[in-house]
């Protein structure tokens, strides 16, 4: 297969995974994205310049997230290796949960499918496949790619073939409006995964099971669910010792009837909130008790009211 155009553009969105009871499932997109402009060259080099988020602490060579994801996809439909010129124009913070490195996967990922002459040989079950194949799992790489709510699993594979990783859209209520609760420090992925006890009590699993499937019913169609749905047992409180001031908003915000979760592998606290109605001003049901818990003194968290993102990745074919 040859590379049909040299420059391309790709847009990927920030993604909150777990929800709660929904670990390593259940994921939503989110208002807030990162830039990418590919260029490719002539010759061997790769230049990566990276602006916002993990500026002057990201690699800027061949190990660059892009760009090892962008080789991975070029090589999996036999497309020639090219030199890059990649410029990141990140907004997703990294290291706080909100899905920075799945978003650098799919952004690669993209923009191989915007370079080569058949972008339908990257179409999204092989992206959401190779995305897995770095991530790990794909509760972040499937709403970055597809947007909105997703459900991500893995099919068993049949004998002497690879497991299928799949993703489904899933309804998401037009009154959702989700507000993620920054902490200024990062906590990486292995930290938090590195806590969780390779055992659950049954009892555990099957409660669970249920806020998960309630979860679906809150988010699309019953937002006065979205407390009791958010419930969880088999992740954040074995997390609280990584992660304790963000476990401890999520405790003081649900006492206040705010659906709060941690998003991801944290320690960003994502809070499912409601927009007001009409005529109550703009904001959502949560931003009393945010500004409750926290007194006035934010001490270096940020709170950022986002929308859904519907459209997930994108690429365009850029003129030079």
């Amino acid at each position: 297969m040859r590379l049909r155009a040299a420059r391309v553009r790709v847009r990927v969105p920030a993604t909150s995974a777990n929800l709660g009871p929904g670990f390593d499932a259940l994921g939503i997109a989110l208002g807030l994205h990162d830039e990418l402009d590919v260029r490719a060259l002539g010759t061997d080099d790769v230049r990566v310049e990276v602006q916002g988020e993990g500026a002057g602490t990201v690699p800027c060579d061949e190990t660059h997230l892009v760009v090892r994801a962008l080789r991975l996809a070029l090589d999996h439909v036999g497309a020639p290796q090219t030199g890059l010129h990649l410029v990141c124009r990140n907004r997703v913070p990294h290291g706080r949960g909100l899905g920075s490195s799945a978003a650098a996967v799919v952004a690669g990922i993209l923009a191989a499918r915007g370079l080569v002459s058949e972008p339908d040989a990257l179409d999204d079950d092989v992206a959401l496949a190779l995305a897995t194949q770095l991530e790990g799992h794909p509760d972040n790489a499937a709403p970055a790619l597809l947007g909105g709510l997703t459900v991500a699993w893995t099919d068993e594979p049949a004998a002497g073939s690879a497991a299928a990783v799949r993703a489904a859209r899933l309804a998401v209520h037009p009154d959702l409006a989700p507000v993620a609760i920054i902490p200024p420090g990062q906590l990486s992925t292995h930290a938090a995964r590195g806590v969780l006890p390779a055992q659950v009590p049954h009892a555990d699993a099957a409660w669970q099971a249920g806020r998960a499937a309630l979860l679906v019913e809150a988010l699309g169609r019953r937002p006065d669910l979205l407390l009791a749905a958010t419930g969880d047992r088999l992740h954040q409180g074995y997390r609280r010792q990584v992660m304790p001031a963000s476990l401890a908003l999520v405790d003081a915000l649900r006492a206040r009837g705010v659906a709060a979760t941690v998003s991801g592998a944290g320690p960003t606290v994502l809070a499912l909130a409601r927009r007001r109605p009409e005529g109550a001003g703009r904001g959502t049901d949560a931003d009393g008790a945010i500004t409750e818990v926290f007194g006035g003194v934010m001490a270096g968290w940020r709170v950022l009211p986002l929308d859904v993102d519907v459209e997930g990745g994108s690429v365009t074919t850029m003129l030079d």
